[in-house]
Order: structure tokens, then C-alpha cells, then sequence
């Protein structure tokens, strides 16, 4: 046989099968007749290293270690909490920079946010914020206070732990 060419059945071979052609299609007594959505699920493509490139993105995202501040640092952000209570009630707008530890791996992110204090817990050492935001006072790095309606700062305090 030439390459290229066709092969075509001979006619003896085309009659081979006539006896089982027009039989009807066979179904089972026993199981149930499968679904043509699940039949088709068969053929679905098969990923073989599935949420591997998520795993390998997740690896990749980086996180900031918790900064551990010292004692004058520490001493600067109570006097500073020490002024806000004395305010509460009149709700200062602050900006706050806290630690948000990170669900998945070590570390965290650094958040800044500006919003009025409602309440400072002593007991449960957080801060609740207008927006109903509560933050752990050991995760907060950096508290500043905005200027209230005239104009003026309610306490300047100088930072040395930014």
C-alpha cells in the first residue's frame, strides 16, 4: 500500500457486521443510566497540581513582622492614650497605625486608620472606634490627634518610634 493513500473496507468486510448493526442500543437492568451531565463531566479538563498556583501565590505574599516598641516609645503612646480619655467624651478624630496579624502565615500588615475614638477600654486594653473598629492597645504602633473643629490640636506630642 502506497503512503497517502486511503484504505478503504473491502464489501466483504462491510457485510461482516450486518447481523449486530440494527440491534437496539443495550441497557441495563442492573445500573442506573448515568446522567448526561455527569457523562459529560467525564470528559471535563483534569488539572493534575490543582490550587498548586495558589499555594505558590500565597508563598509569595509578604507579610511585616510585629514591631516590639520600647519603653520610651511605650511611655509616649499611654500619655497619649492618658489625653484621648480625658477627651472621650467629646469623641476625638485621631490616626491610628495598628498591627493586623495576618490569618494565614507569621506577620502581619500595618494599617493606619482616621475615625473618632468612642471608647478606651482599660480592662480589655482596646480601643473602639466610631466606626465600631476594635483594636488591641498592644497592636497600636503610632496614635496621632487630628485637629478638632477650631482648628487647633488638642495635644501636640512629639514622636521619636515612627
Amino acid at each position: 500500500m502506497r503512503k497517502g493513500k486511503k484504505k478503504f473496507m473491502n464489501p466483504e468486510e462491510m457485510h461482516k457486521y450486518d447481523d449486530i448493526l440494527m440491534l437496539p442500543h443495550h441497557v441495563s437492568r442492573v445500573h442506573p443510566q448515568m446522567e448526561v451531565r455527569d457523562r459529560a463531566a467525564q470528559f471535563a479538563p483534569f488539572a493534575a497540581l490543582a490550587g498548586h498556583s495558589a499555594a505558590i501565590e500565597e508563598s509569595a505574599r509578604l507579610t511585616d513582622a510585629r514591631r516590639e516598641l520600647d519603653e520610651n516609645c511605650q511611655e509616649i503612646l499611654n500619655r497619649k492614650l492618658q489625653t484621648i480619655q480625658k477627651q472621650i467624651s467629646a469623641e476625638p478624630m485621631l490616626t491610628v497605625t495598628y498591627f493586623v496579624p495576618d490569618s494565614k502565615k507569621t506577620g502581619g500588615s500595618y494599617v493606619t486608620v482616621t475615625e473618632r475614638v468612642k471608647k478606651i477600654d482599660a480592662y480589655e486594653r482596646t480601643m473602639v472606634l466610631a466606626d465600631k473598629t476594635k483594636i488591641l492597645l498592644e497592636d497600636v504602633i503610632e496614635i496621632e490627634l487630628e485637629e478638632d473643629e477650631t482648628g487647633r490640636n488638642a495635644e501636640t506630642f512629639a514622636s521619636f518610634c515612627s
